[in-house]
């Protein structure tokens, strides 16, 4: 493993040589729930049932690598959330949801030099396809929750693609669309912050980790620990 290096306060960097050229790459693909976005929004959701440090335990133990099944855990967590309402839903993405610093700025960035823009998110559909819509995002994939009545079911939705996007998923997602776009993956960026992020930044030329879980600071080619996304844009020259 190549030495990691702070090359500014909270910044590391390894086996990397900057600065790298933004343009060399033409896809970054982001995590969403605390990489994009601020919350774990299956805790918040679990939130409106009384049902937070329940939920939040098991995700805490997923993004930790301690749960090997990512897809059994997340079943668990979305049965707890039977009941809740649509319009909690809507409420937590009003009133809770907030993009991470520097995640605007980032994104632009990287459109502005021609990259695409890939979401993929062990979290919901709900949330991934209204940042979509907010930041101009290119693709994305994630879970559908189920709903009847106006109400969740605790069931999740099986889509054309599978069950469930787990981190599997997530880099078959990523291989896909490099397909898709006739590029390798060497010229990915891959921004995550859990375990189940690790099998696509593995994969990407560049990988980036935002506040991230020991597992996954102990691999990234980038760690940010502190300040916003838009710190990797000091790395990367237009």
């Amino acid at each position: 493993m190549n030495t990691a290096t702070e090359i500014a306060p909270g910044l590391i960097i390894r086996g990397i040589q900057p600065p790298l050229r933004l343009g060399d790459f033409k896809l970054i693909a982001f995590d969403m729930d605390s990489t994009l976005i601020n919350i774990e929004c299956v805790d918040e959701i679990a939130d409106a049932v009384g049902r937070k440090a329940e939920v939040a335990a098991i995700t805490e133990a997923a993004m930790q690598g301690e749960i090997g099944d990512y897809k059994a855990s997340l079943r668990q967590r979305v049965a707890l959330l039977k009941g809740v309402s649509e319009a909690a839903i809507d409420r937590i993405y009003q009133e809770r949801l907030q993009l991470n610093p520097g995640a605007v700025e980032l994104v632009a960035a990287c459109k502005q030099a021609g990259l695409k823009v890939l979401l993929v998110s062990g979290g919901f559909t709900y949330f991934t396809d209204r940042l979509r819509d907010l930041l101009g995002i290119d693709y994305t994939r994630a879970n559908m929750l189920e709903v009847q009545n106006g109400l969740l079911t605790g069931c999740l939705l099986d889509q054309a693609w599978g069950d469930i996007c787990d981190g599997d998923e997530k880099r078959k997602m990523l291989l896909q669309t490099c397909a898709l776009l006739g590029i390798g993956a060497s010229q990915v960026i891959a921004v995550g912050d859990g375990a189940n992020d690790l099998p696509m930044m593995v994969e990407a030329g560049l990988s980036v980790a935002f506040h991230a879980k020991p597992s996954v600071r102990a691999v990234a080619h980038v760690c940010i620990n502190t300040g916003g996304l838009d710190r990797l844009l000091t790395l990367l020259h237009p």
